[in-house]
């Protein structure tokens, strides 16, 4: 194994624990998880960045981590059908993406929606 593949092996397997350790005190299920990680992870973003849910930085770092979750699963996880262990990584894509889309494409396409109302 090539030292690059060793250290993303360690860092991979270190992802992969501390994920299990969520999942499992957190009391929701798997793909709730992935909901929820959807809706939060891009307003976080928008927010250390000063940037609005319309710009494309909170969905393509949410894309990218999303990425590399599922990678990791892949790497780590050996299930007895790829194919199955394919499907799973592309519904929590799915999850995890839906509700940012709808954010990013609602906010670009009628902004009006999230503007504050003055008083």
């Amino acid at each position: 194994m090539s030292p690059a593949a060793a250290a993303f092996s360690v860092v991979a397997s270190d992802w992969h624990r501390m994920k299990l350790v969520i999942e499992h005190s957190a009391g929701f299920s798997h793909d709730a998880i992935h909901v929820l990680i959807g809706g939060a992870a891009p307003l976080f973003v928008a927010f250390i960045t000063r940037r609005t849910i319309a710009n494309w930085l909170p969905w393509l770092v949410l894309l990218v981590l999303i990425l590399f979750n599922e990678t990791v699963d892949l790497w780590v996880e050996q299930w007895p059908d790829r194919t199955m262990q394919y499907a799973d990584g592309v519904k929590d894509i799915i999850l995890t993406m839906a509700l940012p889309t709808i954010l990013l494409v609602s906010a670009r396409v009628a902004p009006r929606i999230y503007g504050s109302r003055r008083r």
